[in-house]
């Protein structure tokens, strides 16, 4: 067995897997993730994400701590209320949560995820 090593966070990284969301709303969103760290179980994930402007759709079902780098966005639950974000936002949305992301302009995050 190996031992345990630190993972950082840096470019260049892994390369970027990209894609279109599903259920899109607005737009033409286009999404890149840079997946720098996956535990041996895969529920917990660390990386950069990337998106163009759009809205979609969004049902989480893992827990999601979040750091904006770049970018504005909006989130909406499927009550209606709004939550803005800019660059040095920090927040968490958790498993459950339901609505939808609009990226108002091109952003760039700093991930980790918990899928039970």
């Amino acid at each position: 067995m190996s031992a345990a090593t630190i993972v950082r966070i840096t470019e260049p990284g892994p390369a970027a897997d990209e894609a279109t969301p599903s259920r899109v709303l607005a737009g033409a969103p286009r999404t890149k993730t840079r997946n720098y760290y996956a535990d041996p179980g895969e529920h917990f994930y660390a990386g950069i994400w990337e998106s163009t402007p759009g809205k979609w759709h969004v049902e989480y079902s893992e827990h999601e701590f979040v750091h904006l780098l770049s970018g504005r966005v909006v989130l909406t639950d499927s009550e209606g209320r709004a939550e803005r974000f800019g660059p040095g936002d920090v927040f968490v949305i958790p498993a459950g949560y339901r609505g939808t992301w609009e990226t108002l302009e091109t952003v760039r995050k700093l991930y980790a995820i918990y899928q039970a």
